[in-house]
């Protein structure tokens, strides 16, 4: 929230302010707006600072006086309570209400998905409740989104499907432009319309995807060519021109390949006073919390804000040497050399003999899965490479064929570009697995399900 964009709103005649997903620490903007005789009900769910905006409302469970118990929900979700609030008031008839809500949990489904919060206790009912209803959807736009990122009419995506093909195209126009386009494309009831701007942003997609790229690989080429500290708890990185949008993705990217926190930022200016400053966004492991790491820290930046997992922050440019020190010291203090080492926690052993229909769809019946609820981690012991493996798209995935108790099945091996010497010919490797919903197998008539490999070790 910004105080220029609030007193554009006061001179057009504004006098009511509902935000989302955004806000809870907005104290001056929010006190600027009061002056100007608007309202401001916020409806956020990020931590919140010590003292609260001076708001007409201020909705977020994460509040220390709010008693409500399920403490993450994701914006959409938060916003979604005070519109099933207002509905409940309203008088309309309870079966046009509900059908309402229903609709409503489509877009709330995708955004708790998208914005990587625990798939728990409620959360699991209404991604479950929302996923349910895309197999039948009415909205221009959302249908035109499910047809580009490949989805057949009639058919339900999981939550990984959401995750990784749904989501990224309707965040690509905020990262990449503006988000003008996605409001439009929810919103316009004429099909041709919505399918344009839904091919708009698959190709700001598919642009996002470059621009990541080409940031990590710089990134990777720095660690090569500088005297780079590989033995430092927490990294920091900075770049001139990068993408602003792309960077909390980058910063994903990183912390998959090094696991440990990461920034990374970029150069950019304050929009007032063209002041140098580098702007960016950072992603946490489990054991490190990310915002109290800049709490303790905050005299450093312009502004900042986030949770435990994922923050943003600008700083003058002037900062950044000491925010670089102080960021890997802080860690240094809390996060062990065990803390840094990836860890996977086996949930059962299976042969691939005991993986009948049945036994899959009892697994399945677990999910939704995602962040805070993933997919049963299983282990099959002495399984055998039995051929070559196929690549898949660019080289970095691949189809590997494996025996294990004389049964051979076909799994996906996502990211293995660099470990594809584990996969020659008649290899021994232990390997851990998680089970999927293949759609595509299916309509191909080869099963509903695939192994999806996610750690290999030779025998």
């Amino acid at each position: 929230m910004r105080s220029d964009v609030i007193e554009g709103a006061a001179a057009s005649g504004v006098h009511l302010i509902i935000s989302v997903d955004t806000g809870i620490r907005a104290q001056a903007v929010v006190a600027r707006a009061r002056e100007l005789g608007i309202d401001v009900i916020i409806t956020d769910h990020h931590l919140p600072e010590t003292e609260l905006p001076p708001a007409l409302a201020v909705l977020n469970p994460n509040r220390p006086d709010c008693r409500y118990p399920n403490k993450n929900l994701c914006g959409a979700g938060v916003t979604f309570k005070l519109v099933h609030a207002l509905l409940l008031r309203s008088g309309m008839a309870a079966k046009r209400r509900d059908a309402l809500l229903d609709s409503f949990l489509k877009p709330v489904a995708i955004a708790t998905i998208a914005d990587i919060v625990p798939l728990i206790e409620e959360n699991r009912v209404l991604v479950g409740r929302g996923l349910s209803g895309l197999h039948n959807v009415r909205n221009a736009g959302l249908r035109a989104l499910l047809s580009v990122a490949g989805f057949e009419a009639g058919e339900r995506p999981t939550a990984h499907q959401v995750a990784f093909r749904i989501a990224p195209r309707i965040n690509a126009a905020g990262r990449m432009a503006t988000a003008r386009a996605v409001i439009e494309v929810f919103l316009t009831e004429d099909e041709a319309r919505a399918r344009e701007l839904a091919e708009q942003l698959d190709a700001l997609n598919r642009e996002r995807q470059q621009t990541e790229t080409e940031i990590v690989e710089a990134i990777l080429k720095q660690c090569e060519d500088c005297e780079f500290d590989h033995t430092s708890r927490a990294m920091v990185f900075a770049g001139s021109g990068w993408h602003l949008g792309v960077l909390g993705i980058v910063a994903s990217r990183l912390v998959e390949r090094f696991n440990r926190p990461v920034f990374v930022l970029s150069d950019a200016s304050q929009a007032e006073t063209e002041v140098p400053c580098f702007a960016g966004s950072g992603r946490s492991i489990p054991g490190f919390h990310l915002l109290e790491a800049l709490e303790n820290m905050s005299e450093l930046f312009v502004k900042f804000g986030g949770h435990r997992q994922a923050a943003g922050l600008s700083m003058r440019a002037e900062a950044l040497g000491d925010f670089q020190t102080r960021f890997a010291g802080y860690a240094r203090e809390r996060l062990s050399n065990d803390d840094l080492r990836p860890v996977f926690a086996v949930d059962a052993e299976a042969e691939f003999t005991e993986l009948t229909d049945r036994c899959v769809q009892q697994l399945m019946s677990l999910g939704p899965f995602g962040f805070g609820n993933p997919a049963p981690l299983l282990l099959a012991r002495h399984c055998e490479v039995a051929g070559p493996a196929k690549p898949l798209k660019d080289g970095k995935h691949f189809n590997v064929p494996l025996r294990n108790k004389g049964r051979l099945l076909f799994c996906k091996a996502w990211n293995f570009g660099d470990r594809k010497e584990y996969f020659s010919a008649d290899t021994k490797l232990d390997v851990l697995f998680q089970l999927e919903d293949d759609p595509a197998g299916r309509k191909r008539g080869y099963g509903s399900w695939s192994l999806s490999i996610k750690d290999v070790k030779p025998v």
